[in-house]
């Protein structure tokens, strides 16, 4: 069977979906829905964030635990 017509797949990735360009290092409520429970970084297939944003969004997870707003470990 060939699709005639190619269908678009949803958008999943959180930053792309609400318009979101710079991820900042001081927003805890919006960083710590990337970390697991033992302060690790999600990776991106449990997360759903595409390559560009996940990339921004560990920089800015590593900027936030070296200024002191997270914790490094649990």
């Amino acid at each position: 069977m060939i699709k005639t017509q190619i269908e678009k797949k949803d958008r999943y990735c959180y930053f792309c979906n609400k318009k979101i360009d710079f991820i900042d290092y001081k927003d805890l409520q919006l960083l710590q829905r990337f970390i697991s429970s033992y302060y690790k970084i999600v990776p991106r297939k449990r997360s759903g964030v595409c390559n560009t944003h996940q990339r921004k969004l560990s920089q800015a997870l590593k900027r936030a635990r070296f200024m002191g707003f997270l914790p490094f470990t649990k």
